[in-house]
């Protein structure tokens, strides 16, 4: 069996592109990877968009005290017009983020793109579809989230750790892609993860360097090496890197120093690696990362 077919057995041929769309300013960068993706894969594409409800924030003081009993009925009426109100808005806004995704999606990229808009949480909105989707693309952070602490989304972490599809987590701006830079650290995952960056046509006749962090012994060689070979055989220039040092700062100054495009990583790995998703060291490689990182299970 060719290395393209091998990889190919870890996709899910077939499957959609699924973007979550909300109205940060990551809104517009997330329609524009989705639609380059669903473009270069030949796969559908839809955005989502999720009205999340959050009835701990609703209003819960007791108004009866000091009200007579006409008045309280008014100012119930009153807040119940006021929150169906809310409602129509925040629909109505909904439907134009969509459609405004769904413009960049033609305008930019050539492509269709359906549109859902629908009420509930956004992580079990992406999980119930899973099984029909090939990749989720969502923002680095929702509208909600401190910027100025340069905190990640609270929807983020909780998809990174919920999704089994390959989930790309996108910066804000969109850069088209052409370098990539894979964190390899020779485990079955980042293994497998190699497969399919081999076999999938998102990458193809792009360079995909790989990078191993630790120090350098015969088995870490191997496994360069190994993964250098598969990406040759699937036609995918590459160079391979081993540098010593923490995962998390060496990942993150190599990109800045290749000026890579995209960071591909493995979602759970047997070294350190592991800890950029289970653990603080993810969050922090994620926060820091200007550019959109490929997470892959």
């Amino acid at each position: 069996m060719s290395e393209q077919l091998i990889g190919q057995a870890h996709l899910n041929i077939g499957g959609k592109v699924l973007a979550a769309i909300d109205p940060s300013v990551y809104s517009e960068s997330v329609a524009h990877y989705a639609a380059w993706a669903a473009r270069r894969l030949a796969a559908p594409l839809e955005y989502l968009h999720v009205l999340d409800r959050h009835p701990e924030h609703a209003e819960s003081k007791d108004l009866s005290g000091s009200l007579a009993l006409g008045a309280l009925d008014a100012l119930m009426k009153e807040l119940a017009s006021l929150d169906e109100s809310k409602s129509k808005l925040a629909q109505e806004r909904g439907r134009l983020l969509l459609k405004h995704a769904q413009a960049i999606a033609q305008e930019f990229h050539g492509i269709q793109a359906e549109t859902k808009l629908r009420h509930g949480a956004l992580v079990d909105a992406l999980t119930e579809q899973e099984a029909s989707v090939r990749l989720f693309v969502l923002g680095k952070r929702g509208e909600h989230a401190d910027f100025a602490k340069g905190h990640l989304g609270g929807q983020v972490e909780r998809a990174v750790r919920a999704v089994h599809r390959p989930l790309l987590v996108v910066s804000r701006a969109y850069t088209e892609v052409s370098k990539i830079l894979f964190a390899f650290d020779g485990s079955p995952t980042t293994r497998k993860g190699i497969e399919m960056v081999a076999g999938s046509p998102l990458f193809r006749g792009m360079n995909v360097d790989v990078l191993t962090v630790g120090k350098e012994s015969d088995a870490a060689s191997q496994g360069l090496e190994w993964a250098l070979s598969t990406l040759t055989r699937a036609g995918l220039g590459n160079r391979g890197l081993v540098e010593a040092g923490d995962p998390e700062e060496v990942i993150s100054r190599r990109v800045k120093e290749e000026s890579v495009d995209l960071l591909v990583m493995g979602a759970y790995g047997h070294s350190r690696v592991r800890q950029l998703i289970v653990g603080s060291t993810t969050t922090s490689v994620l926060r820091t990362c200007r550019i959109p990182i490929l997470l892959l299970r």
